[in-house]
């Protein structure tokens, strides 16, 4: 999913749905974390789609020790100028009132 594709879909959602709720959350975990979402009511109901943009993982550094009861660390090096993007698409269950995600390869907008 690129950023274009994303304003495409934003773009024929407002125009033929009502929107619901809609802005943006930045996560500081996993390098720094920026979602877009849009609410709307489509012709499945209640409909989230959330846009994650996130850094590419370039490094896992392990630390650990071979003592019985030590940990094991795991960091991650994360990169400064590449982003990975991926769309999110939940509807909202009624009866257990809380977002489910839907297979975002199936789901169609045009």
């Amino acid at each position: 999913m690129t950023e274009e594709k994303w304003k495409n879909i934003l773009g024929h959602i407002k125009d033929n749905f009502k929107i619901e709720d809609e802005g943006n959350e930045y996560m500081e975990d996993e390098g720094g974390v920026d979602i877009d979402y849009v609410v709307f009511q489509g012709p499945l109901g209640k409909i989230r789609l959330e846009y994650v943009s996130k850094p590419v993982i370039l490094d896992k550094k392990t630390t650990f020790s071979k003592r019985i009861g030590s940990e094991t660390d795991v960091q991650y090096v994360y990169s400064q100028d590449e982003k990975s993007q991926k769309l999110n698409v939940y509807k909202w269950d009624e009866d257990g009132e809380n977002w489910v995600e839907i297979d975002a390869e199936n789901f169609k907008l045009e």
